[in-house]
């Protein structure tokens, strides 16, 4: 090794000698500095005049490497060809940036490169020599602890997970009244084993509801596996192949356990790229089974007449994103097409698309990368112009990374729009037949419920005033006393004066939000046993609870709200405290 090389930079050019197969030697090799690929990058298109984010540019500082040491070209005339090498820790640091923080692996940048260079793919691989040698961002190598270590990418734990199934499971059976509406957990010799994203029981188990009662209506032989669920994969976006095969593997092997026929993935890009194209290679394993994307599976149902739809119920104006490794790496570009036209009457396409569309902006991992957060949004200005222009108010995507980078452009371009999803669509358009339909109750019924919360005292936080009126009065209506608070801090003094046996908390409110609230009641010896339903109009809010270091909410509503809804989700909270008061220390 020689003197003025590092350890890891010599490690680096050992280990780039034996990830140099055909297809990375040809993107190597095959650039011609034509600069079609220039235009294709919403990193350049955004930063006009910057050279350092061009895909040619960004190719050859590892270019320059593999000339260097691999190519003979550079060994010979390494003057000629521009061939150079790293020498120290500092260097691999400039490299990382560029990997990681100006790229998210689209492949926007490949499919318009008349030579077929795959920047992608070399782009991945150049992050995994430095994932082996621990150069990476903070937050590259917590999700991959977490993966490696938990079994899924989020660190979501095995009893929050089956908690979080079972509360979903209540949801459907409540809502479709019917006990017998179940989601089935290790169940052998199903037809279907559907697999998720560790997002949806952190951030939104309304998805999994919302898809358990598609499975349900369907009358389908399904169920979700207790370990091996996380169909993700940081292998892909950190370029490490062990990784990569070993959560693979998990998915597989738990499959075979379960001698399962089919693997049903839901909406998630790369979960779908990495567990049904992607991960046999890097798991080095066969599969006998059948793998799909959920997107498919309720298109086929309301095809095949197992799920009646009526998409006079979605009623908003939609527009659809094609997540990068979902369309442009896997092909799906029509089945999302042909089910959001099944389920909605309002549909507009924004340009370019399909292949031709712009990513999220969030892929690649790069959501887990806050470091590079200036350049991810100033990048995203791209994508806002898109979302805007076509005058839509919903976009829908069939990917949760997207939701996340979707959204938080949204946010930050302040657009008058929310993100959704097929699965919330498709549920919400759901015929549900008669003798399935949640029982209406008939004002005599209603009666009985008068008093249902006599004695109970109850706060209701939201600054929208027309809410706090309905709230009130439906909760009045049961009995309650009810106390109101606009904003935050009110609500906090509130809660410290009055004590009330319940809290429902709005999250978006000026001044205080409500996950500062939330965290603030928590964290006081007076307030911190106090039930809390959280009711929101923006779930994309939900890290602002579930991320912070404190018990989570006892409930969790998703705005509009009707009467019912309310009644019976309060209800349940006092009903779960009273089973908990009567259990023995």
């Amino acid at each position: 090794m020689p003197e003025d090389r590092s350890y890891k930079a010599e490690k680096v050019i050992e280990r780039l000698g034996k990830k140099l197969n055909r297809q990375v030697v040809g993107s190597l090799a095959a650039c011609v500095h034509c600069g079609m690929c220039t235009d294709s990058c919403h990193y350049v298109l955004a930063n006009p005049g910057d050279p350092t984010f061009a895909p040619a540019w960004k190719a050859d500082r590892l270019r320059k490497l593999f000339k260097r040491h691999y190519d003979w070209t550079g060994r010979v005339f390494p003057w000629w060809v521009g061939a150079k090498s790293v020498y120290t820790d500092k260097d691999l640091e400039e490299l990382k940036d560029i990997v990681f923080g100006k790229c998210t692996n689209c492949r926007r940048c490949s499919i318009n490169c008349p030579m077929g260079v795959d920047f992608a793919t070399f782009n991945r691989m150049a992050r995994g020599l430095l994932v082996s040698v621990g150069v990476m961002p903070e937050g590259v190598a917590v999700v991959s602890k977490d993966q490696w270590e938990i079994g899924n990418q989020m660190g979501v734990l095995r009893e929050d997970y089956l908690d979080t199934i079972e509360w979903m499971e209540e949801t459907i059976q409540d809502e479709l009244d019917n006990p017998k509406a179940v989601i089935p957990i290790d169940k052998p010799n199903t037809d279907v084993v559907y697999t998720i994203n560790p997002r949806e029981v952190k951030y939104d188990p309304r998805t999994i509801s919302d898809a358990a009662k598609i499975f349900h209506m369907a009358g389908e032989n399904w169920t979700m596996p207790s370990e091996g669920w996380d169909m993700t994969n940081f292998g892909l976006f950190s370029g490490d192949d062990d990784l990569g095969g070993s959560v693979a593997s998990r998915v597989y092997d738990k499959m075979h356990e379960l001698k399962g026929k089919k693997i049903v993935i839901s909406e998630c890009g790369h979960g779908y790229r990495s567990t049904r194209c992607e991960g046999q290679n890097w798991a080095g394993m066969d599969v006998d089974f059948e793998m799909e994307s959920s997107v498919i599976t309720m298109r086929d149902y309301i095809k095949e007449g197992r799920i009646q739809v009526d998409k006079s119920k979605n009623t908003d104006k939609y527009t659809y994103h094609d997540s990068c490794n979902f369309a442009r790496s896997c092909g799906l570009f029509e089945e999302p097409r042909e089910l959001l036209n099944l389920v909605t009457d309002d549909f507009s396409e924004m340009y370019p698309n399909r292949s031709e569309n712009y990513c999220c902006t969030g892929g690649g991992g790069a959501m887990s990368m806050s470091e590079y957060a200036p350049d991810r949004l100033k990048s995203a200005k791209i994508k806002a112009d898109q979302l805007k222009a076509t005058g839509a108010n919903v976009v829908v995507t069939s990917c949760h990374n997207c939701v996340d980078g979707l959204a938080d452009l949204i946010k930050h371009y302040k657009l008058d729009m929310k993100v959704t999803q097929l699965v919330n669509l498709v549920a919400n358009a759901l015929v549900i037949p008669e003798e399935a339909e949640v029982a209406v109750k008939e004002p005599d019924e209603v009666e009985t419920l008068k008093g249902l919360f006599a004695g109970k005292k109850i706060m209701v936080v939201d600054d929208e005033p027309d809410l706090r009126v309905f709230y009130g009065s439906v909760l009045e209506d049961n009995g309650a006393e009810v106390i109101e608070a606009a904003d935050g801090d009110e609500a906090i003094g509130l809660a410290m004066a009055e004590l009330p046996d319940l809290i429902t908390l709005d999250l978006s409110m000026p001044g205080k939000d409500g996950g500062k609230v939330f965290e603030a009641l928590r964290k006081n010896d007076a307030t911190a046993s106090i039930p809390v339903c959280i009711i929101t109009g923006r779930p994309e809010l939900r890290s602002l609870i579930y991320d912070r270091p404190v018990p989570a909410p006892e409930g969790y509503l998703d705005k509009p709200v009707s009467e019912e809804t309310l009644i019976r989700n309060v209800r349940k909270i006092f009903e779960v405290g009273r089973a908990m008061e009567k259990q023995p220390v």
